[in-house]
């Protein structure tokens, strides 16, 4: 079968290309409704990554968060019109220690394979997980975002001390906002601070127990625990402030990507008895959870429509290229393309 992807062949520019696909059992057939843009394919789209990475990785379909519909099963396992969510990672090996995330033969759409941008998407019947129809599409078009978090709060609940009375996040933009809300529905009991360096960003936080400025923190504020999800230049600085604030023996969950290498104070982390690990990207597991918690948080989806940001309804390349500048222009919130090509 002839598929048509839609692939960036060098900076802001995208190419139809036609791609032959096998049908078999092992493989469904999606075809996309609403796909989100990450800060990750932006970096491909502008060119920023470098070309030496993009002479790796291009051509290649971007968009790694996504929703769809299967249009064809050969097992008749989902029915045409069943409504899913797609995963991007997909392993080629198991491991009983590893998961599948962090193996390193493990391929990602939008990341050296291409991502979604299709009109039909061919994956294997395990990397898709069925979505209940009365959930909001444009918060489930970045499922994929709030399965990192749902990830690294998993990790952080096996790795973590018992005491769990107060959680810092740091980091005000979308990834903080979503482990934030997370981590106040999964621990309602305990305190949930933000701390950010943008006062109306800090406003949509309105579900915590407390927002602060970076550059204006109580004195006498402790924190149990810790998410770092900053990213960038502003991950150097978020770290050193969790190393002050945290409690001896808390986790630092360290989320935020930084294409530059960070300095923290070790000596503190030794004194202290820390825990630092990293967290990226997620697997099968964390899209059910992720899917679950969308299905019996209503009001946490509420919430989350406050991601929302434009909407774009594409039917042609140069829909893409406006999505995509215009969500270079947003200060806030989630671009989503509603899919119609």
């Amino acid at each position: 079968m002839i598929n048509q992807v839609y692939r960036l062949v060098s900076e802001r520019q995208f190419e139809v290309a036609n791609v032959d696909e096998s049908l078999n059992e092992e493989v469904v057939v999606v075809r996309p409704t609403y796909l989100s843009i990450c800060a990750a394919d932006q970096r491909y789209y502008t060119g920023s990554r470098g070309k030496e990475m993009l002479s790796k990785k291009l051509p290649m379909a971007l968009i790694h968060e996504g929703i769809g519909e299967i249009v064809y099963d050969a097992t008749k396992e989902f029915k045409p019109g069943t409504k899913v969510v797609m995963i991007p990672n997909t392993p080629m090996e198991t491991d009983p220690v590893i998961d599948e995330n962090y193996l390193r033969t493990s391929k990602f759409r939008s990341s050296g394979y291409d991502g979604l941008m299709q009109d039909y998407v061919f994956m294997r019947r395990d990397r898709v997980v069925v979505l209940p129809d009365d959930v909001n599409p444009k918060v489930a078009a970045f499922s994929e975002l709030i399965s990192v978090a749902v990830h690294a709060i998993l990790r952080f609940d096996q790795k973590a001390n018992e005491n769990r009375e107060s959680f810092g996040v740091w980091g005000d933009g979308n990834l903080g906002f979503i482990t934030a809300l997370i981590l106040k529905n999964w621990y309602p009991e305990s305190k949930v601070y933000i701390f950010g360096k943008t006062p109306y960003k800090l406003d949509f936080f309105s579900f915590v127990d407390g927002a602060f400025s970076i550059d204006n923190i109580p004195v006498d504020l402790v924190i149990d625990q810790a998410f770092e999800c900053a990213g960038g230049r502003g991950s150097q600085y978020a770290v050193s402030q969790i190393i002050d604030l945290i409690k001896p023996e808390g986790t630092i969950s360290l989320l935020g990507v930084s294409e530059y290498p960070i300095e923290f104070n070790s000596r503190m982390v030794l004194e202290k008895g820390l825990t630092v690990y990293g967290s990226s990207r997620s697997g099968r597991v964390d899209f059910e959870k992720t899917v679950e918690f969308l299905t019996e948080n209503k009001r946490a989806v509420e919430y989350l429509q406050n991601l929302v940001g434009e909407v774009h309804q594409v039917k042609c390349i140069q829909d893409v290229i406006e999505a995509f500048e215009a969500d270079l222009r947003s200060p806030w919130g989630k671009s989503v393309m509603e899919w119609g090509i």
